[in-house]
């Protein structure tokens, strides 16, 4: 089988005046399973033509420039055989290499497929072997696809032979479309002008122009393949290029009116926003004029109708008088004609008497009469003026009288006042007490719900009695007054008590830096077995030592001292370690529990000390007060003794510490208290009552200082403090700390001697740093009190 390619030329038609396009056709070898280009299928011939006429408007051109569009759509790169491609140069062919006519045809071919496509000027014709086909003859008979101008699929010539005598017998051409695919060519075009946009940032105005790049490209490849049409084709380029070279002068000539613009805008927005902050107080000053005009015209309102009642008021006087006057109108007429009846009846008369009598002179009636008219206006005067300037007045005793009433409710109204300042005050305490009720109240509820949920069945301290050394008698006596910790406590110190009794050496604990001096040794120690008696009776000895001691060591190496002079060097490593196990198994003992904090570093030795000095003054004062020596006070004596040795505690307190000495609420203040028994010990150094209830207070009051000390402060417990503050948040808690005892605080806060102490105001002050928390645990080793009342409560 043949194949041809046809390439476009014009011919002169003869029918109806119109242009004819021929087929010049060029045999080449070609195999037969070559591919076919442009739709054109392997068996049928293909001849491009134009027919003229009015009544036909299809021709080969119109389906060039309908692909033509097409391919404006799509970027791409095709390769062509160099055998077929008698053209010159161009990004399709194999001499022209890429678009800048500079890549070898190898480069270009890579991005290709194995199949070569021809260029779009050069048609497939596939014609039989048969000599009744002339060599060139016009391509009337045949058919060329129009795809894609009148179908949006694929379509394809008919398949008709070019030579039959039904093709001759056609004056014009049919198409009928046959689905098909795409032309690999355009394929290949629409794929790379995708992966040439994908390749595009759009995101920028600069990239819109970008895009237009592989579309220019594109156009340029079909000029270059379209020789017939590329003066056509360059005009319209050329046309659409100058075209956007005026729009984008334009544009860059707006440019500065855009900026322009934005800057009219801005300042016009400036404008506005002043306009409307200027209506806005404008507004302001207006609506607060309205109101002040409002309040006029209420005002004036409320003055016209005030005149309009006066003016009522008047009228209704006016009334009055006017008929008062009618009335005295009427009255003077009639007194006048009763004057006139009697002048009238007085000549009548002084006719009718005998003229040797003589009446009464009428001249000296008359000046009478008019004498006494003068007195009646001037006393009508009188009682006019006193009217007016006495209307208001009321007699003086009834004055008096009143003024005294008023007093006396002034008096209660005062009282009731005062009254209802108190009832308003211990309202407020009585709402304080309330809230805090509210508050323990739910607080408690908490803890219940929480034991309630956490708590196991109460255990039956009854079973213990059987178990304790010593019977239900001994138990009773351990467990009265205890609650359940307490009783944990007293089992515990049981069981280890024997425990203690059968172990008969104890290991030694080295000499590491953590182990007390006294305990410091490698190997094993025997175990005394000292009893509890025993125990409380060798620290009571230590006690009377140490406070006769007139070269005070520390406590650790006294005590060891001590041990070493009662039993010796070679047991008093046994005996320290003896004691040691005991006071610390044995610490809810008063004198155990003491012993060991001192020897633990735990509370410093002057609480301890000064807590003994409290007491035996306390004591002195008792006696003082028992004249007789009786040893016995009242309880009135005995409240006189706890405030002046106690200043600073508040009622409350001193009541605790009555009720712990032995006053009821039943107690009379002449009722008699044996003094001496509030200071007595046990056999197990257990104080009374009395002497707790003091360490107890004084353990309060000292929690109370230092978290006074704290708030005011206003630091957290890991914040840093220098010394300064803690000596201005002293001195406003307690004004009345001298300054012995303050240094001595500030000593023991930041564990420095007194003498290296800085003085108030020197630079130094400030280096001095140490955490709150550390300050704090120092004070609470420390003997630390209040030297003076609160200053917003007075001492009791």
């Amino acid at each position: 089988m043949d194949h041809t390619f046809c390439e476009v030329g014009e011919s002169q038609n003869g029918g109806k005046g119109g242009s004819m396009h021929s087929l010049r056709r060029t045999s080449t070898a070609m195999a037969p399973q070559d591919p076919m280009t442009w739709g054109a299928h392997s068996q049928s011939p293909l001849t491009c033509h134009r027919l003229g006429g009015p009544g036909v408007g299809l021709s080969f051109s119109s389906s060039c420039a309908a692909t033509a569009k097409l391919f404006l759509t799509t970027r791409g790169r095709c390769s062509l055989p160099s055998t077929l491609h008698p053209g010159p140069p161009s990004p399709f062919s194999p001499a022209g290499g890429s678009r800048e006519h500079g890549a070898p045809w190898s480069a270009l071919e890579s991005l290709l497929p194995a199949t070569g496509l021809l260029r779009p000027s050069q048609l497939l014709i596939t014609r039989p072997r048969s000599s009744t086909c002339p060599a060139v003859k016009s391509s009337i008979g045949s058919h060329l696809s129009p795809w894609p101008t009148y179908t949006s699929g694929h379509t394809i010539l008919h398949n008709r032979k070019p030579c039959s005598d039904d093709g001759r017998k056609r004056a014009g051409w049919q198409q009928q479309p046959l689905g098909t695919t795409k032309p690999r060519y355009l394929e290949q075009l629409e794929n790379y002008l995708r992966k040439e946009l994908l390749l595009l940032d759009l995101g920028t105005d600069s990239a819109q122009e970008l895009r237009l790049q592989p579309y220019r490209e594109i156009f340029e490849f079909f000029i270059e393949d379209f020789k017939t049409y590329k003066p056509l084709l360059s005009s319209i380029k050329n046309a659409y290029e100058v075209m956007l070279a005026q729009q984008k002068e334009r544009i860059r000539a707006l440019e500065p009116l855009k900026a322009k613009l934005v800057t009219v805008n801005d300042y016009c927005n400036k404008q506005i926003l002043a306009m409307r902050a200027e209506e806005k107080t404008e507004i302001s000053m207006l609506k607060k004029e309205k109101m002040n005009l409002l309040k006029l015209i209420d005002k004036k309102n409320e003055e016209k109708i005030s005149l309009q009642s006066e003016v009522t008021k008047l009228r209704k006087n006016l009334a009055e008088e006017y008929l008062r006057y009618l009335s005295e109108r009427d009255a003077r007429k009639v007194l006048i004609a009763d004057l006139n009846e009697l002048r009238y009846q007085r000549e009548d008369m002084s006719l009718a008497q005998s003229p040797g009598i003589w009446g009464e002179d009428p001249v000296k009636l008359t000046v009478a009469l008019k004498m006494t008219r003068q007195d009646l206006a001037r006393t009508q005067m009188e009682l006019n003026t006193m009217k007016a300037n006495f209307g208001d007045v009321v007699p003086r005793r009834d004055f008096e009288m009143q003024e005294k009433t008023n007093k006396d409710l002034q008096e209660q109204l005062d009282s009731l006042r005062d009254d209802y300042k108190e009832v308003c005050k211990e309202h407020e305490i009585l709402l304080q007490l309330h809230m805090n009720t509210l508050k323990e109240r739910d607080q408690f509820y908490s803890e219940l719900q929480e034991i309630q949920r956490t708590s196991t069945p109460r255990p039956d301290w009854t079973k213990c009695k059987d178990v304790v050394a010593g019977g239900p008698d001994r138990w009773q006596l351990l467990a009265k007054g205890k609650n359940s910790d307490q009783l944990v406590d007293v089992l515990l110190e049981e069981i280890g008590e024997g425990l203690l009794q059968e172990k008969d050496f104890f290991s030694g604990l080295g000499y590491e830096e953590s182990v007390p001096p006294f305990l410091r040794f490698d190997g094993v120690v025997e175990n005394k077995k000292p009893t509890k008696k025993d125990v409380i009776n060798l620290l009571r000895d230590a006690w009377k030592e140490r406070l006769t001691e007139e070269q005070k060591e520390k406590f650790p190496d006294f005590f060891f001292n001590f041990l070493e002079r009662r039993f010796g060097p070679a047991d008093a490593m046994a005996w320290a370690y003896s004691i040691f196990e005991n006071i610390k198994l044995f610490r809810s003992n008063e004198i155990m529990g003491q012993f060991y904090a001192l020897l633990m570093g735990k509370r410093s030795e002057s609480v301890y000390i000064k807590q003994k000095e409290t007491i035996a003054e306390l004591l002195k004062e008792m006696t003082n007060v028992d004249s007789q020596n009786e040893g016995l006070l009242t309880m009135e004596q005995l409240r006189t003794v706890l405030k002046s040795t106690f200043p600073f505690k508040k009622e409350e307190k001193i009541q605790e510490l009555m009720e712990a000495g032995g006053w009821h609420p039943n107690s009379s203040n002449a009722d008699l208290l044996n003094y001496h028994s509030l200071f007595i010990e046990d056999e197990e150094g257990q104080s009374v009552p009395f002497v707790q209830k003091l360490w107890e207070q004084y353990l309060d009051e000292k929690d109370k200082y230092l978290k006074e000390l704290k708030q005011q402060l206003g630091l957290e417990l890991r914040d840093k403090v220098t010394l300064p503050k803690v000596r201005e948040a002293l001195m406003i808690i307690d004004s009345k700390l001298d300054k012995q005892t303050l240094n001595s605080y500030l000593s023991q806060a930041f564990q420095l001697p007194v003498t290296k102490l800085p003085e108030e105001g020197e630079e130094m002050e400030e280096d001095i740093v140490i955490l709150l928390q550390t300050a704090l645990e120092r004070l609470q080793m420390a003997d630390i009190r209040r030297m003076g009342p609160r200053e917003q409560e007075p001492a009791n």
